[in-house]
């Protein structure tokens, strides 16, 4: 994966890359995605594209040792590791969640430091001032304390919106959600995501032609299935 790739990734929404993710095979249609406990704080936001650098959290009750702002000393130094911006991705071991994972001086630290957003399975705070910084965060929530927040582990594997998130994963996100991309398909789902956007545009261009009838959407509708289905077969074949 290349800074090209990344970039090409970023062009389209994250439905449609599940869409052709779908297309190779490579895994369950119902897996692989983020469910709908974690939502775009800023929808807003262009799509966020990076690679998962992961933690697990806690603020119910004091660390035995050390601190919150210690484990972001770890983090930053660890984003060097990873082949493109971080993701960082965190899950809130809590329950009830309790206070909120990040805020406005966590935020800015990570973009400072590269960083492409954030994922919690907790909560978040300082949204207006993280909204200023259009630092993308997907949360379960907001609460407006950080209680006695700390970094229990730092790249483990995690579980957030019940799929497991291993460090180095590549994410997409965007107001519809997040999902995983596997690694190994990766540098063809751009071009994929093109061709298939080109086949709905042939149902989509017919209905907005002002002359329609259900015979020429049956007929609109079987070309771009027979364009989405010729993609398919390539993809598979790789």
């Amino acid at each position: 994966m290349d800074a090209r790739t990344l970039n090409e990734l970023a062009k389209y929404d994250t439905p449609t890359v599940c869409n052709v993710i779908e297309l190779f095979d490579v895994r369950p249609r119902n897996t692989g995605y983020m469910d709908g406990s974690i939502r775009a704080v800023f929808p807003e936001l262009p799509p966020m594209v990076g690679y998962a650098l992961t933690a697990t959290f806690r603020s119910m009750a004091p660390p035995r040792s050390g601190d919150v702002y210690s484990s972001l000393s770890d983090q930053t130094e660890k984003f060097a590791d990873l082949p493109g911006a971080p993701i960082m991705v965190f899950q809130d071991l809590d329950e009830p969640t309790t206070s909120a994972t990040f805020g406005e001086v966590m935020c800015t630290i990570y973009k400072s430091f590269g960083s492409a957003g954030l994922i919690t399975s907790g909560a978040g705070r300082d949204i207006d001032q993280v909204r200023a910084l259009k630092y993308p965060v997907f949360t379960n929530g907001t609460i407006c304390s950080h209680g006695y927040c700390h970094m229990p582990h730092l790249n483990v594997s995690v579980t957030v919106g019940g799929i497991a998130v291993d460090p180095g994963s590549l994410l997409h996100g965007d107001i519809n959600g997040v999902t995983t991309i596997p690694e190994d398909i990766a540098s063809e789902v751009p071009d994929a995501c093109r061709e298939l956007m080109e086949a709905e545009q042939v149902v989509l261009d017919y209905c907005k032609s002002g002359d329609i009838s259900p015979k020429g959407l049956a007929e609109a509708r079987q070309e771009c299935g027979r364009m989405i289905e010729s993609l398919a077969k390539r993809l598979r074949r790789k």
